[in-house]
């Protein structure tokens, strides 16, 4: 189990997608109520959410990992990216669209940012904002999951994309959070 001096952990609790045993934070809370949504209210299967999937950032000579919290799949292919963090979510859209066109070398279509409590929902595609609420995030077979489009993210892209989020989610980023650290490469 991980140990952040500075996070409090109020014992453990029973992961809902994977029954591992994980610290039981505030934020994990929100994790576990948001991986409850995704099968119980929206009609997802566990077997199609891929959690704290690691991504490597990369940029110039510097490279981070860090998770992303829940990659929902319907057909083999990632529709959805769900990115929790506490907090503005206006402050996230950018570097979470961004983080969303490195994942894969095509364009999730369904980018949501939440804190727990409320949620956007942007189109990876135009960026544009779909949704409020966690009541917007979309539920299994939803026309806004792609509907089959999945464009391909050219190299200049992926690079723009890189850099805005390692300078988002990197830079400046808290070293003992456990999903966010620098790699030597």
């Amino acid at each position: 189990m991980e140990k952040n001096p500075h996070h409090l952990v109020m014992g453990e609790l029973t992961d809902f997608l994977s029954g591992e045993i994980v610290a039981d934070t505030h934020d994990e809370r929100y994790r576990q109520k948001l991986a409850r949504l995704l099968v119980e209210g929206l009609g997802y299967d566990k077997a199609d959410i891929e959690q704290n999937r690691e991504v490597v950032i990369r940029t110039g000579a510097q490279a981070a990992r860090l998770k992303v919290d829940f990659i929902v799949f319907e057909s083999g292919k990632a529709v959805m990216m769900v990115k929790y963090a506490p907090g503005s979510l206006v402050t996230r859209r950018l570097s979470n669209l961004a983080l969303s066109r490195i994942i894969f070398p095509y364009q999730i279509p369904v980018v949501v940012t939440t804190n727990g409590e409320d949620a956007e929902i942007v189109s990876g595609d135009s960026g544009r904002l779909l949704g409020e609420g966690l009541s917007a995030i979309p539920g299994i077979g939803s026309d806004l999951l792609g509907g089959g489009a999945f464009h391909s993210i050219n190299a200049e892209l992926f690079d723009k994309a890189s850099k805005i989020a390692f300078a988002c989610w990197v830079d400046g980023a808290c070293p003992c959070d456990g999903d966010i650290c620098t790699i030597e490469e």
